[in-house]
């Protein structure tokens, strides 16, 4: 439970809110014209713009108030000093180790660690290198055209990301697809395309017993060996990224063919391991070496800024006004860049596997909310469809607006045109449109109840430079650190999924009944009648 003073910042928050819930941005803005140069942070290639948030100066000292309570900087520490912060499973929380070894100097296995993430980095150069130049070749000699990444959850989602996002830094002979659901649509289309003689699949699975991923990796290497008639043919074909070197093994991938990572190293949180195989391959190991180098810079920020310079703690502190303060049930993320359409999915992921919690560090219910549902999509595309929600639903939903400043993609006229709707989005969002307004404007009096907009809702503006490897690890690393921090506000462990072990338990119960067993005598009506139904 919060000790006595994180419980009254808390409380001195709470009643800082019922005095501020009701303000309108018109008003904050027109009371304090600095409010951007007050409100806004830089750092590295990201400029954050929280002039729009409903917040006040008093907000703010409040809000890291509440920080210093909580202790943030003492968790950091114990972060970094390899203590297991994650204490439902007894594990250290060790990621910024793939970008920063130099950072487990105190930890007593700083050096061995170190020692390990740089043999993982040179494995993973040197596969690059084999792949790219054509010297790792298939089993008829053929130069690798495809690869596919056979993961699901963080074993999918960051790396389908990153290479969606870095799409103009990929390399041109090298196509790398992505299969994660083993529903067969998402499977079969693909092997239908491929020539099996060019293409490598990564089995992407930390304990290799997922039940997705194996499910896609057994038909894929059916495919492969009906077609090649060639049993020794998987291990020119198959790579594995598993700690579990016997069951890649056993499948048929000898251990020259696993790239291992250790246990530290949460799913969502993988994408810098050999995880990021995938990446590397697509965007050359130069390219992965410039978004982990972004990440690092990222991390030193968050490690090393004063409390009120620093972006992942005062986008964490944000949140909490919004959430718990003003009563925030979703939050909208919206990247006026197409290249990082993914970036909300794998947010959902960071975010909502993360602080989704209702139970707190000693084991207590909850005194108040924590993650908000996340949910987005690219701009232009979503005002034109559920932006109209934003502006006249009624609910508070902040938004994070992603632009950049120099597109990845540049054509002659689209990119002013894109920047143009991202900040208008955010400024009508903020202050709508009075009947007044609507009015002088010629809106016809019977119009106006439609034509107006009542605004205030709050939004935060990342700003890049431009879109790169060391740019995009940047952003990932301030939502990551944002993550942390949320964690130690809320008093939860952020770092565990415990309910996304329960449906996978109740699938594997229910898999024989769909062969045809006997079911349990346990099982609800709805999910028998439904058994039966599909029998």
């Amino acid at each position: 439970m919060p000790d006595s003073n994180t419980r009254s910042a808390w409380q001195k928050l709470f009643a800082h809110a019922a005095q501020q819930r009701e303000r309108h941005l018109r008003e904050l803005f027109a009371e304090h014209p600095r409010r951007f140069e007050d409100f806004s942070l830089k750092s590295g290639d990201i400029l954050m713009d929280f002039s729009k948030q409903r917040i006040t100066p008093t907000t703010l000292d409040l809000l890291h108030e509440l920080a210093v309570a909580a202790d943030v900087t003492g968790w950091q520490r114990r972060m970094l000093a390899g203590e297991a912060i994650n204490h439902t499973e007894n594990r250290a929380v060790l990621h910024m180790a793939l970008r920063t070894p130099e950072s487990l100097a105190t930890h007593p296995d700083g050096p061995a660690i170190a020692k390990e993430v740089a043999q993982g980095l040179a494995r993973i150069a040197a596969f690059c290198s084999a792949i790219h130049t054509g010297a790792w070749r298939g089993h008829t000699g053929e130069r690798i055209t495809d690869v596919v990444n056979l993961g699901i959850g963080g074993s999918d989602l960051g790396p389908r990301m990153v290479v969606r996002a870095l799409a103009a830094h990929q390399q041109p002979d090298l196509h790398v697809h992505f299969v994660s659901n083993m529903d067969g649509a998402d499977l079969a289309p693909l092997l239908a395309r491929l020539n099996h003689r060019s293409t490598l699949f990564i089995v992407a699975s930390k304990t290799f017993g997922t039940q997705e991923t194996l499910a896609n990796a057994r038909t894929a290497r059916a495919w492969l060996l009906a077609q090649s008639h060639d049993p020794t043919a998987v291990h020119k074909h198959f790579v594995a990224v598993s700690s579990n070197v016997e069951a890649a093994a056993a499948f048929g991938i000898p251990a020259a063919n696993v790239f291992q990572f250790r246990d530290w190293v949460g799913g969502r949180f993988s994408l810098w391991s050999s995880v990021g195989l995938a990446i590397a391959l697509a965007i050359g190991f130069h390219h992965f070496e410039a978004l982990l180098a972004g990440a690092r810079r990222m991390d030193l920020h968050f490690l090393e800024a004063p409390a009120r310079q620093n972006l992942p703690l005062t986008l964490a502190l944000l949140d909490i006004w919004n959430i718990n303060c003003i009563g925030a049930a979703s939050h909208g993320i919206f990247p006026y860049s197409q290249s990082l359409e993914l970036f909300p999915a794998y947010l959902q992921q960071l975010e909502m596997e993360s602080t989704g919690k209702s139970v707190d560090r000693q084991g207590a219910p909850m005194e108040r909310k924590s993650c908000p549902i996340l949910w987005g999509s690219p701009g232009t595309n979503g005002q034109h469809s559920f932006f109209q929600l934003l502006h006249q639903g009624g609910q508070p939903i902040p938004c994070d607006f992603i632009l950049l400043k120099h597109a990845d993609f540049p054509l002659p006229g689209h990119h002013a045109q894109l920047l143009a709707n991202g900040l208008a989005q955010s400024a009508a969002l903020a202050f709508g449109q009075t009947a007044a307004e609507a009015r002088a404007a010629g809106i016809p009096e019977a119009l106006l109840p439609y034509r107006t907009f009542p605004g205030n809702q709050p939004s935060t503006t990342l700003l890049l430079e431009r879109l790169t490897p060391q740019s995009l690890g940047q952003l990932l690393a301030l939502y990551e650190h944002k993550v942390f921090c949320q964690g130690v506000l809320w008093n939860v462990n952020a770092f565990d999924q415990w309910g996304v072990e329960l449906g996978k338990q109740m699938a594997n119960t229910l898999l024989p009944c769909l062969a045809g067993e006997s079911c349990p005598a346990h099982l609800d009506a709805s999910t028998r009648g439904l058994l039966q139904a599909l029998q």
